[in-house]
């Protein structure tokens, strides 16, 4: 068997996986061609990577100049604990207050658990600001070396 297919997630462990991670690398074109990679926090939507950024942020012009983008998610320390899910996609900047409080409400309950009504508030004030970047995935790739048994 080929190794690559042999560390590849199934369906149901890269959603799993990406339900639980907390740190996503996000990348996109910028204005020169070269890659502008940040950290982002994020939730999963049908499939899709969702966050919020800025409306006037470097990622939201990128995005809006060219959609391809790339996102990766890894975690583990040594190589027979590496693992992670790459999504090369398309992304799309949705300009949608409510909808980017909602995703804003996810990503906190995520990261940092149940909200207080202070911190819904400040969100709710964040917001205004923000678009809500939604990634389309075209290609995925994932691994996990702990598949590999020791055998690497």
């Amino acid at each position: 068997m080929h190794r690559r297919k042999q560390i590849a997630m199934t369906e149901e462990e890269r959603a799993e996986f990406l339900a639980t991670a907390r740190t996503a690398a996000f990348s996109t074109i910028d204005p020169w061609g070269y890659p502008h990679t940040v950290a982002m926090w994020f939730a999963m939507e049908n499939g899709c990577p969702v966050m919020t950024t800025y409306a006037k942020s470097q990622k939201a012009r990128n995005v809006e100049r060219n959609p391809k983008v790339a996102f990766m998610v890894e975690s583990g320390e040594t190589y027979d604990s590496l693992k992670g899910v790459l999504i090369r996609g398309e992304a799309e900047l949705i300009r949608d207050f409510e909808y980017a409080v909602s995703v804003l409400k996810r990503i906190h309950e995520k990261m940092l658990g149940a909200l207080v009504p202070a911190v819904e508030d400040a969100m709710r004030k964040q917001a205004q600001k923000r678009v809500v970047v939604r990634i389309r995935p075209v290609r995925v790739s994932s691994w996990d070396h702990s598949k590999l048994g020791g055998g690497y």
